[in-house]
Parts: C-alpha cells; structure tokens; sequence
C-alpha cells in the first residue's frame, strides 16, 4: 500500500487544554495487567476505550472473551484502559487526554466502545466527545475501515427485509477514514455578504488517498468473491470525477477482480432492493459511513457490526459501529455481540491470530445456535439476556470444543 496519510493540523491538536492529565487520583483511568507470560506464549498490549455510555458494558464483557480466547490459543495481553471522549471531558476537560493517546498509539492494537451522549451535545465542537474519534483516526492515520456486514442464518428472521431478499446477503464496505467532507479545508461558518450566517465544508482528495483505499479494496475483494464496486457521485461532485478516474485506472492491476461503479443515492436504494448484489464496496468517508449505518439494518440490528480501521503501520482501531445509546446505558440491555466481533476482527487484522479471531466467531454463532438474544434481535421461542449474560454465553462456547470446530 502507499505512505499513509501525513499529520496535519485539519483539526484542533489533541492536547486541546494544554497540560491537562490525571490529577485526581479517586479517578485515575484503571491499568489491567495481566501475570508475566508463560513460555511459549505471545504477548500483546491492547488498548482499552471504554467511552461513554454502553461502551464501558460492552467493552468489559469483549475483554474477557478477548482474553479468554486468547489464553486458549497461546496468546497473553496487557491491558490498558483509558478515557476517551465524555469520559475524558469530565475527568480532565479534553476529549481525548495526551496519555489516552500515547497508550493507544504505543499499544499493538486499540479496542474502542463508544463515544458521545446528550450531556455533552452544546459543547463547543472541539470540545464534543466525537472529536476524539476524529482525533484517533486522524494521528494513527488508520484510513482503512471495513465494515463487514452479513445476515447470520440465526438472525436472519431479525431483518427489516423479506427473507428472500436477506437471506445469504455478505458484504464488506471498505470506506475511506482519514479524508474527504470531514477532515477536508475550507471549512466552518461565516457571516457573507448579505449579513446572513451559511455553513461551509470541503469534500476533497488527493490522488494518493484515493489510491490507498481503492488498493486496499481490490485486494480485500480479491480474497472474497472477486466483485468490487466503488461508490461516488461523479455526475455531481468534481471529487467524485477524480475517484472514479483513479479507482479505473488502477483496475487493470487486477484483472482477477471485476469493478463496476454506482453512484451513491443508486447505491443507497440497490442496498435494500437486492443487496446480495454486492460483495466488496468502497467509498468515501461520508458515502461509507451513511452504507454502512444503511446495511447493518439488512442484518438485523446495528449492534451486530464490528468493524476494523487499519493503516499502513502502527496499531489498528476496532469498534462496533453503534453508538454510546445513552438512552440504556446501565441498564444491562446493550448487545455485546459487535463489540465482541470488533475483538475477533482485532485478533484476525490487528494481531495476525486467526486461529483465536475463528474461536470467536464460532462461540458468537454457538450461542446464537442456542437461542440466546438480546432485546435489538429478540424473536418469540429464543431466550432474551442482558448484556452481562450474553457475554457469559459466549465465555461459555468459547471455552467448549464445539465453538472451535463450528
């Protein structure tokens, strides 16, 4: 793949309150460590990124898969865990601490919750628990996010869509991280001519960045069912023309895998009418993020999708792409499963451990198999749990011989 995305200062810098770290020692962000290793064991630090409010529950009940299957793979881990987004604004007033981010970018892989909540929607933008995304993703120059999204035959009475449309839809959505409306300069809101307040933002993208992602695209649909389809809005938008052009250009260094183009409100429609059309997808920062919410609800539930955000070097980035849901926060209703997922997506594309990432994702569908559910993918005659017993569950087919050779 080509250099990553170089520093830039597109946003305000992380250390947005200079000098500001963990003073109050009844909150210091808590350090797991695990014993020293066995023999013959590898050893790995991961960040842990709890945020705000599901996000600790569920990253709780990931760790302790993440740990258990890694133990019965050979695999130790340290485990760090530090605030981020309004987590870190109440403890030291920035969302995302200069020592959250030295742990993150010093670990060998990052697990993150999730972030944001309505206690702190009036904030000033950059002091909105979101920046600390932008933050991450920016200065670990992960642009790579793939979002894979399949309906399990357990869940796929889950959808939203007739079963004849679901059934067997398997996708992944690879969307450009680090680019595009949302980093993109000029930007920000005025006062024009007329007196009158406008908002103003910039989609942009240099040749390279469109090059790295369309690359990392190829290659992933390369390893799948061989289609690709770039996603963009070329009859409209000059940065889309330049997308379009490079993503051709580039095709003929595979010849294996066959490229077609959409534009994106076709696309947007496609995705619900038949989405077993497609198998690898990329697109852009705002196309991809707006898919991919789109296409996690063909499988069921949002809080079935994991996802991985990945660079050239340095560690990766693993989330569930739901959100923080204030709404059930403490309240044990959260689905673990994605976040879970994002654990076995952290093993397979972070850590190389594809035998551990398997047992994870046997146990996740042995205990679907069994009927457990949580209240997103409840259907009558399957048991519901909270997040806490669902986690317990799969702790359990993680450790039985049946969710290893599933």
């Amino acid at each position: 793949m080509a250099a990553a995305l170089q520093t830039n200062t597109r946003l305000h810098p992380i250390n947005v309150v200079p000098g500001r770290s963990f003073t109050n020692p009844s909150r210091t962000p808590c350090r797991i460590r695990c014993a020293a290793a066995s023999p013959g064991k590898k050893r790995f630090n991961i960040a842990l990124l709890p945020g705000d409010g599901i996000g600790p529950e569920v990253i709780s009940v990931a760790k302790n898969v993440l740990q258990q299957a890694g133990s019965l793979e050979g695999l130790e881990f340290d485990f760090q865990e530090m605030p981020v987004g309004g987590a870190a604004l109440d403890l030291v007033g920035v969302p995302l601490p200069e020592e959250s981010f030295k742990a993150a970018k010093e670990s060998d892989a990052i697990l993150l919750g999730a972030i944001g909540g309505y206690k702190w929607d009036n904030n000033e933008k950059h002091l909105r628990p979101e920046m600390a995304l932008f933050y991450l993703r920016r200065d670990l120059k992960v642009f790579a996010n793939l979002r894979p999204a399949s309906v399990l035959p357990q869940l796929v009475d889950a959808s939203t869509l007739k079963r004849e449309v679901a059934e067997g839809v398997d996708m992944m959505i690879v969307r450009e991280l680090t680019g595009g409306i949302y980093f993109g300069e000029p930007r920000g809101i005025k006062i024009n001519e007329n007196g009158e307040e406008v908002g103003f933002n910039t989609e942009f993208y240099a040749a390279h960045e469109i090059d790295r992602i369309a690359r990392v695209a190829f290659e992933t649909a390369r390893k799948r069912r061989g289609k690709l389809c770039s996603v963009d809005k070329a009859n409209v938008l000059d940065a889309s023309i330049l997308w379009r052009k490079r993503v051709t250009a580039l095709a003929s260094e595979y010849p294996d895998v066959e490229l077609s183009h959409m534009y994106v409100d076709n696309a947007a429609m496609q995705l619900i009418r038949d989405p077993k059309q497609f198998d690898t997808i990329v697109t852009n920062n705002i196309f991809g993020d707006i898919l991919s919410d789109e296409a996690s609800m063909i499988t069921g539930s949002i809080g079935m999708l994991p996802s991985a955000s990945l660079g050239v070097s340095g560690p990766g980035l693993f989330e569930p792409i739901h959100g923080s849901a204030p709404d059930i926060a403490g309240q044990d209703k959260a689905n673990p499963l994605a976040t879970i997922l994002s654990a076995a997506m952290l093993l397979k594309y972070g850590l190389g451990e594809e035998k551990a990432a398997k047992r994870i994702e046997d146990a996740v569908l042995d205990t679907l198999n069994k009927g457990f559910r949580t209240g997103d993918i409840y259907s009558p005659g399957n048991k519901l749990v909270g997040c806490k017993e669902m986690g317990a569950e799969v702790l359990k087919s993680v450790d039985s011989k049946v969710a290893a050779t599933v």
